[in-house]
């Protein structure tokens, strides 16, 4: 298998299975894809001003965009930063068309960009971290104290690998047998879902991007949803 990491290799996948991403991920998690992005959004500290700037780290279609802007519809801006063309194609044709003013679009490796340093009032994250393994989570967490402003905010999820839950078996049985049956059946052959189980199981949890996070000085809290099949970390850059 050729290195699942690899920026390339990444863009690939997420290029190839962008148009069915939105419905099959909701479908595959039992909708709780979307119950985690509004738990992401909810775990946001306060911002530092009343006309926030932020940024979206691996934005996907954007799905996190309807949340966020209506929980705070003080944001002034979302910078999206994601490697794949075909999901940016998708979060304008599909999603977003009402919220174009405030959403830029940047198709950039999120651990090669040219964002200013110390400009977000927030960062957000949602189901990009497991694309990474664990020498670019360290770069990523340098990139999130980097680009936010002091007194800046962040929280970031990911789906996870549930050490210790009974369930377990058969949730990875799930994941890496299942969905990949269905995946062949119901999208003509299409293999890039079942990518979910070895990312999954080499992300593990967001307990080593906390550790990162905290290294570059960021104040950072860890949380658990159900039973830990996501994780999530939030918190802010030191004033």
């Amino acid at each position: 298998m050729s290195d699942i990491y690899d920026p390339q290799f990444v863009k690939g996948v997420f290029d190839r299975c962008g148009r069915n991403y939105r419905w099959w991920s909701f479908v595959a998690s039992f909708g709780f894809v979307a119950i985690w992005r509004r738990q992401c959004v909810a775990a946001l500290p306060p911002f530092p001003n009343d006309a926030p700037h932020g940024v979206d780290m691996m934005a996907g279609t954007g799905e996190v965009w309807g949340p966020l802007l209506a929980r705070h519809p003080q944001i002034a801006s979302i910078t999206a930063i994601d490697i794949s063309s075909e999901m940016h194609r998708q979060a304008v044709e599909r999603l977003h068309h009402g919220r174009s003013d405030r959403i830029r679009h940047l198709e950039l490796d999120a651990l090669k960009n040219d964002l200013p340093p110390e400009k977000a009032d927030f960062l957000i994250s949602t189901f990009g971290m497991k694309t990474f393994n664990a020498d670019q989570h360290a770069r990523f967490a340098a990139e999130v104290a980097r680009v936010l402003k002091p007194g800046g905010v962040f929280s970031i999820i990911e789906a996870s690998d549930p050490k210790g839950w009974a369930l377990r078996p058969l949730y990875l049985f799930y994941l890496g047998r299942v969905l990949p049956m269905i995946e062949r059946v119901f999208l003509r052959g299409a293999e890039d879902f079942a990518m979910l189980e070895p990312y999954a199981r080499g992300f593990g949890d967001c307990s080593g991007i906390a550790k990162a996070l905290e290294t570059n000085g960021l104040e950072v809290t860890f949380r658990r949803h159900f039973f830990g099949c996501a994780t999530s970390v939030c918190g802010r850059k030191p004033n």
